[in-house]
């Protein structure tokens, strides 16, 4: 099915919300935008951490430990006490 929706000025774009059901976003959601051909895709980026799954090792020092909490510590690591 086919959608329309207008760039504003700010270079912002509405999705329709049939569609941002469809695909399964929810507000704050990050997506990724490329250009094919002269076609925009935009997806979930949620689908590129799901097909990057497991192709990227743990480090020894967060394996086994809840995904939050090695989050957390991964982010206290690489941006300091700026991270929370």
């Amino acid at each position: 099915m086919s959608y329309i929706a207008t760039i504003t000025s700010k270079r912002q774009l509405t999705i329709p919300s049939e569609l941002f059901k469809n695909i399964k976003l929810t507000r704050g959601d990050k997506v990724l935008m490329e250009e094919r051909e002269g076609n925009i895709i935009l997806r979930p980026a949620s689908s590129l951490v799901e097909k990057l799954a497991g192709s990227v090792a743990v480090p020894e020092h967060l394996k086994g430990i809840d995904i939050d909490e090695a989050i957390r510590i991964a982010k206290k690591n690489h941006f300091g006490k700026r991270a929370k």
